[in-house]
């Protein structure tokens, strides 16, 4: 089926520029994203990739700060 969307010329150049790079058709390459949106796939990534992130803590100003710091109340 076909059908029209509005893409902003910046993410419409780069999706072109990357189906080129890849050597497919800018249809396959918005396939493959809508596959794996609609799959879920990029989500739980997303989400291990935080959880990972937040368990390791953050560096602020050089200076380790584990999430339970920043949480604490004092």
């Amino acid at each position: 089926m076909k059908t029209t969307i509005d893409v902003p010329d910046a993410v419409l150049h780069r999706a072109k520029v990357l189906a080129a790079q890849r050597r497919t058709t800018l249809r396959e390459l918005v396939l493959a994203g809508l596959d794996q949106v609609l799959a879920g796939k990029g989500e739980v990534a997303n989400t291990v990739g935080a959880l990972a992130r937040l368990g390791r803590g953050l560096r602020l100003g050089g200076k380790f700060v584990a999430r339970e710091e920043i949480h604490e109340r004092r």
